[in-house]
């Protein structure tokens, strides 16, 4: 089995749906509506952003540490928990800070520089409040569905699915 190999799939999968379903929420929520030119602007401006986080910064190892330090095991409910929260907090504010100024930056071109916008931290608290929830949800239920695919297709048995073997307590 190759963990490195698993790893960076899992960092497309996970940085792809991150980035769709932030993108998706940010254009919903926009005062304008749905745009889809804005919403493939920042779905591609997020998914880069997601895989350079994804390949520079460690996750597996910063939460596997966490998980350990707080004395919990691994892959159980307590440890995915913790264990979504901080890709939530590394991967959430970055991408909507990003979001945001693309946001503006769009807003102003396509009015001509007449947009009447709130005030940039109101917008960035605003959408991050929102979208740190609903990353959390994504992060929690993407992440054991996806890992179990990608530990299937590279031949590894995959994580257990909780609880005792059949037939023993």
């Amino acid at each position: 089995m190759n963990m490195k190999k698993i790893g960076i799939t899992m960092n497309i999968l996970m940085g792809v749906t991150l980035s769709f379903f932030l993108s998706l929420m940010g254009n919903l929520t926009a005062e304008g509506g749905f745009k889809p030119v804005a919403f493939l602007a920042s779905f591609a401006v997020s998914t880069i952003i997601s895989l350079i986080i994804g390949f520079v910064i460690p996750m597996r190892k910063l939460e596997t540490g966490a998980v350990k330090a707080m004395g919990l095991k691994e892959r159980s409910l307590p440890a995915n928990l913790i264990s979504a929260l901080i890709s939530d907090l590394i991967y959430t504010p970055v991408i909507t800070l990003a979001m945001i100024a693309l946001a503006r930056k769009m807003a102003m071109k396509m009015s001509n520089g007449h947009a009447d916008l709130p005030p940039f931290g109101v917008m960035f608290v605003k959408s991050l409040i929102i979208s740190l929830i609903v990353a959390y949800i994504i992060i929690l239920i993407a992440t054991p569905v996806y890992l179990k695919l990608v530990m299937k297709k590279n031949g590894a048995a995959g994580p257990p699915a909780g609880g005792p073997p059949a037939g023993r307590k």
